[in-house]
């Protein structure tokens, strides 16, 4: 008896007219409540036009059932799964760009510092001259080559070249090489600017530049020298030979380039680099290295300084020449 009442239908417990008006009564709440005005999703101090909260309230205002009939043993925070509405995540791209990142949009995250400096076309070597650095700078003067042929490309120079600051080898001269012949290849300006140092081949690379575009820090120095040889201490004497052999043929290169680059003759280069040679802004200038120092003011300063001669001569110093 307890098995068949179970089993038996609702409608044959209550009254056909109280399940008629159940009915009615339900879907005038529902029309009832539905009619009536959903309150705004986003608070007051939330941007009003932001078009990824307009949507939301936008779909609020749609379909109030989504956000009262919640499920009250949801696994998510509250109105949460909203976000995952395929209407209002259609596409990345239909997010309006920002420049900050304060307006609760998705956002990527900002880029690194060396991202934003090829962005404004700048290239920065501030290490010696190993494959890792090689194969950066030179993708980048590729990629920027590929983004614009016609615009000017700046490259920033603080490297002690194929050696460390101690004298000792640390790559070979074909990283050099490397970057100098990709820079020839650039159809593009080459702005080369010296800061710190320039040592070796790094200084090949900024006399490299296009000519009147090559600069240098006040302070900023310079020093040509031989190629080195690493370290050869285990091994076979026919191999130190062939090494010498190897760096003498890259010195005879590198006296070629700057001779070049630089306008001084190959015999005056060769003497040069005899024995490492330190220039400072204005010795650099002198030898054909940069075009110009990059000193606020300089041309208009130096021109109203009085040679030395004229100040010997306010000062009453008189000049021997013999003794």
């Amino acid at each position: 008896m307890s098995t068949s009442f179970l089993q038996a239908p609702m409608a044959a417990l209550v009254p056909s007219t109280s399940v008629h008006s159940l009915r009615s009564k339900s879907t005038r709440s529902l029309k009832t409540f539905c009619s009536a005005k959903i309150p705004n999703p986003m608070p007051a101090h939330i941007n009003p036009n932001d078009p990824f909260l307009s949507k939301l309230a936008a779909a609020a205002a749609a379909s109030p059932e989504a956000f009262v009939n919640r499920p009250s043993n949801s696994g998510t925070l509250p109105y949460l799964d909203i976000y995952d509405s395929p209407t209002l995540m259609a596409s990345p791209a239909q997010v309006e760009r920002s420049a900050s990142y304060n307006e609760h949009r998705p956002d990527t995250p900002p880029p690194d510092l060396p991202s934003l400096l090829l962005h404004g076309r700048i290239v920065y070597i501030g290490m010696p001259l190993v494959p890792a650095v090689t194969e950066l700078v030179v993708a980048e003067l590729m990629y920027l080559q590929w983004m614009d042929p016609k615009a000017p490309i700046y490259l920033y120079i603080n490297s002690t070249g194929t050696t460390r600051d101690d004298g000792e080898s640390v790559g070979m001269e074909s990283e050099g090489f490397a970057i100098y012949d990709t820079l020839m290849q650039m159809k593009c300006e080459v702005h080369t600017v010296a800061v710190g140092a320039a040592i070796g081949m790094a200084c090949l690379l900024l006399a490299a530049g296009t000519k009147g575009k090559r600069f240098m820090m006040p302070h900023a120095k310079i020093m040509i020298q031989q190629p080195r040889l690493p370290s050869s201490g285990l091994l076979p004497a026919s191999d130190v030979l062939i090494r010498a052999k190897e760096a003498m043929v890259n010195r005879d290169t590198l006296v070629k380039l700057l001779a070049k680059h630089t306008g001084n003759s190959e015999e005056f280069v060769t003497k040069t680099i005899r024995r490492p040679y330190h220039m400072d802004s204005r010795r650099a200038k002198e030898f054909g290295v940069i075009d110009k120092v990059l000193w606020r003011g300089q041309e208009t300063i130096m021109a109203e300084v009085a040679p030395p001669e004229e100040w010997d001569k306010s000062a009453g110093i008189k000049v021997v020449d013999k003794f």
